[in-house]
């Protein structure tokens, strides 16, 4: 692909042009690189360009799971934890946070605890789902009433959001990672 020209400002009028290659490494001199990576937010953005994404993945998994476990289990505590599958996601949320550090510190966990507990975390989130909508449909008038029952019963969306953090995990078991 063509070179770009990119201007950077110098002292007086001039300006100064250099070329880049979009497709090289911007944090190492390799493959015609002028320059390396001048901010890490260049850096940052390189390596999600190119699939390069695990170990952030990772973390922000296992940051994500700790606010979700969380919140469900608020919720789940103020249902009274009525059915005993409302203890599945408090009993999946730690393991799917050690594998999440994990994936920050090793690859070796990032390609196969963070993908398994991940995958029971999605799948839990698909469940979670069934429930609710079960829920809703179990109150009086069911989804005959949903303008009331929607609000009221069990929250339709809210194991969604588990299901979206375990594909996060997911994905990041995925990608590459960062150089």
């Amino acid at each position: 692909m063509a070179n770009l020209l990119i201007r950077r400002p110098t002292i007086g009028r001039r300006t100064a042009r250099r070329a880049v290659e979009p497709e090289t490494d911007p944090t190492s001199a390799r493959h015609g690189a002028v320059a390396p990576a001048e901010h890490l937010i260049d850096r940052m953005v390189w390596n999600v360009e190119h699939g390069r994404f695990e170990r952030a993945l990772s973390g922000l998994t296992a940051a994500a799971a700790v606010v979700t476990g969380a919140e469900i289990y608020l919720e789940h505590y103020r249902a009274s934890f009525g059915n005993k599958w409302m203890w599945s996601p408090i009993v999946l949320t730690p393991p799917l946070v050690a594998a999440g550090i994990g994936g920050v510190f090793s690859r070796r966990c990032a390609k196969t605890a963070l993908p398994v507990t991940a995958a029971l975390y999605v799948a839990n989130g698909l469940l979670g789902e069934y429930f609710h909508a079960r829920g809703v449909a179990r109150k009086p008038g069911g989804w005959r009433l949903y303008s009331y029952n929607l609000p009221m019963g069990p929250p339709i969306s809210a194991p969604g959001l588990m299901a979206m953090v375990g594909g996060m995990g997911l994905l990041a078991a995925v990608l590459r990672r960062e150089k």
